[in-house]
């Protein structure tokens, strides 16, 4: 009797290596559990797709109870839009007149939401609104110890709110947080005082959104907050698995590369570098997890040379193996493809495109 040929052998085969390849089983779950997390705090899903960059993807979010969807560029946001996705939110300043026209044009075909957290972008952005003959939503960005966008202060995002609540064009819809896992206490402080000012300047935030996969884990320790920005959590990764949210059955994506070259005994070469995994190493050891060979450490990058080091494995891969990598963080991974696989279990579905693959601007 022939062996059935095992899923590795016909994805390489047929797609090639490297492929990124994810389990529509394990995304469907991923999924209904971000959704249950949320529901089960009282807060809205507004799922960020930056992770997946898949239309599909995001109207599987949709239909499981997600209000909205989250971008990071104007791009993006165009590329759900042409997908069928409404009440879109654009969680980054917004600055140049060619950007606020696509705006404008693209608040003419959806409900649209951005960020600001300067004077400068908010200065920008009443052309989008005028052109589309209905003002464009903005919440205020708040920064409560990340240290990457966001005001510092509860004053600067009162101040903000004003701001954007004077000019025709513009409405102001609220707050958005990016809270660090460990600043509870100075998130709630400043979340109650921004509110309580924007209230006595006679203004009422609708949406107070809060972010981040790691932050599912604490839903609810922050009250005030009406919805939650989860991306990672519909493939999770290896930075996930480390924050404790994900175990590796948790992890839809991986990453089947073959094994080239296996010049030393302790050494070997995979056909993924940099261009496939991405050099974003999330603090962690190594630039991936290697599934059939958790002890093997891919120790450094070229732009097609994944370096093992395989002095702590016992089992060490042979040339020509396929091995399957979880990535370090999947985002980047995602955003250099074209298309993923589909599987569910040992069964090929086909290829799904990555619509909204190297929208930057």
């Amino acid at each position: 009797m022939i062996a059935a040929e095992s899923l590795k052998s016909r994805i390489a085969r047929e797609f090639g290596t490297p492929s990124l390849v994810i389990d529509l089983d394990v995304v469907e779950r991923n999924i209904a559990r971000t959704q249950a997390l949320c529901e089960a705090a009282g807060l809205a899903n507004r799922p960020h797709i930056k992770t997946h960059k898949i239309p599909a993807l995001a109207r599987l979010q949709r239909d499981a109870g997600a209000r909205g969807i989250v971008c990071q560029k104007v791009g993006e946001a165009e590329s759900m839009a042409d997908g069928g996705l409404d009440d879109i939110l654009i969680s980054y300043n917004i600055l140049g007149e060619e950007k606020v026209a696509r705006l404008g044009a693209l608040l003419r075909r959806v409900t649209l939401t951005v960020a600001a957290d300067n004077p400068t972008t908010v200065a920008g952005l009443p052309p989008a609104g005028l052109a589309a003959g209905r003002d464009l939503a903005v919440v205020v960005e708040c920064d409560t110890g990340r240290e990457r966008a966001g005001v510092e202060t509860p004053a600067e995002a009162v101040a903000l709110a004003r701001d954007i609540a004077a000019r025709p064009g513009l409405r102001f819809a609220g707050f958005m947080f990016y809270p660090p896992e460990g600043e509870k206490d100075h998130t709630q402080r400043f979340l109650d005082e921004a509110v309580a000012g924007v209230r006595a300047a006679g203004l009422e935030p609708e949406i107070i959104s809060s972010g981040g996969t790691p932050n599912l884990m604490h839903l609810g320790l922050v009250q005030g907050f009406t919805e939650h920005r989860a991306g990672t959590s519909i493939y999770n990764d290896r930075m996930m698995m480390a924050a404790g949210f994900a175990t590796l059955a948790d992890c839809a994506l991986t990453v089947y590369t073959t094994v080239v070259s296996r010049a030393g005994p302790e050494r070997g070469i995979l056909d993924a570098g940099s261009k496939t995994l991405t050099s974003d190493i999330g603090g962690l050891d190594g630039y991936g997890l290697i599934v059939e060979h958790p002890q093997a450490r891919i120790a450094k990058f070229a732009e097609e040379h994944g370096f093992l080091d395989l002095a702590a494995c016992n089992d060490r891969p042979k040339v020509g193996d396929v091995v399957r990598v979880v990535p370090n963080h999947v985002c980047p991974v995602v955003n250099l493809q074209d298309r993923v696989v589909a599987v569910r279990g040992e069964e090929i579905v086909g290829e799904m495109e990555v619509a909204a693959r190297g929208m930057v601007r």
